[in-house]
């Protein structure tokens, strides 16, 4: 049995796992390989990454630093969990295996939803973000297009407004908005489209004119560079092809579709408690659920969806089950 399971390799997973290894605990990682983090091709939010990191090159650092202190790790995606003595029981979908420990953290965040649109997810983090607060200052003086859905669209072109005066928002998926956002995108001078994406553009002019030739005249905008140093033509975005031909123009794209999954469903069993948007409530202090021996951090809680937070709140979690681990070995020999 080990002493601590972690659900979820990303940011808070991975934090949580180096902390935790320090302290010397036997950990277990359970992570099916892939998550918000291995989207986002850029962190330019960082300490100490100037030139940003990607999210893949992160979770590896991460990983080979909590593995040098002798955590863990298998990939598998949990499927139940279940109380087992004074711990808990996994059990695991690939493998049809299960796993033991006596405190369990789950980190198992969140997934964007987005359609697929050709094209779209090769940018994702190069030139196309999904967070505001992580990535809005890119669209400062570019040409920024929303991809997105209904009122969650409309939201996030109002909010990168804060940034970016060109902007255009595409309602893709034709969903209602009502008459006061409709009101608030023109007052705040952003464009509003309602239509079908039928792909995203790269950022080359070749690529450009050629659909332009096909669609339509389309709008003129910026080439995609970031910084001053052209993007390659794969993580660059041109724009996009709207269904009826026309050429929308851009350097810079943001998605907001709605409807993320949050992937606490295997929890409930335990009795965590859950917001109606299924994140899992947890003390702020300690980041412990309700259910004893049992915490929960990053994205798959309350809080701003951060890569540093989720960092942060690993860490915190972590300090707090070495204290219970720790009460527990003082109160039983059998430990």
């Amino acid at each position: 049995m080990y002493d601590c399971l972690i659900v979820g390799g990303g940011f808070a997973g991975l934090q949580a796992a180096i902390q935790l290894g320090r302290y010397r605990y036997s950990v277990l990682v359970v992570d099916k390989g892939r998550g918000r983090s291995t989207l986002c091709g850029n962190y330019r939010n960082i300490i100490g990454w100037p030139d940003g990191v990607s999210g893949d090159r992160l979770r590896s650092l991460g990983r080979a630093q909590a593995e040098s202190y002798g955590v863990h790790f298998i990939q598998d995606e949990v499927i139940g969990a279940a109380r087992h003595g004074e711990g808990f029981e996994l059990a695991l979908g690939s493998s049809g295996g299960s796993c033991r420990g006596r405190t369990l953290l789950i980190a198992t965040g969140i997934s964007d939803r987005y359609p697929a649109i050709p094209r779209l997810e090769e940018k994702l983090g190069h030139s196309v973000f999904v967070c505001p607060d992580c990535d809005g200052y890119e669209t400062a003086g570019k040409r920024t297009l929303v991809l997105g859905s209904g009122t969650a669209g409309a939201g996030m072109a109002l909010t990168l407004r804060h940034w970016c005066e060109d902007l255009v928002y595409v309602n893709h998926e034709r969903q209602a908005i009502g008459s006061a956002q409709l009101d608030e995108l023109q007052a705040q001078g952003i464009a509003y489209i309602e239509m079908e994406i039928a792909e995203v553009l790269d950022g080359s002019e070749e690529r450009l004119a050629a659909a332009e030739a096909h669609g339509g005249a389309g709008e003129q905008g910026e080439s995609s560079e970031r910084d001053g140093k052209v993007l390659p033509v794969a993580s660059s975005f041109g724009g996009v092809l709207l269904k009826d031909g026309t050429v929308l123009r851009g350097s810079r794209g943001f998605i907001a579709f709605g409807g993320n999954q949050v992937h606490s469903d295997w929890a409930v069993h335990l009795g965590v408690e859950r917001m109606e948007n299924r994140h899992i409530v947890t003390d702020p202090r300690t980041k412990r659920t309700h259910v004893p021996g049992v915490w929960a951090a990053g994205d798959i809680g309350v809080h701003a969806e951060q890569s540093v937070i989720a960092m942060g709140e690993g860490a915190q979690a972590a300090i707090w089950m070495h204290k219970e681990l720790s009460r527990r070995r003082k109160q039983s020999s059998d430990y």
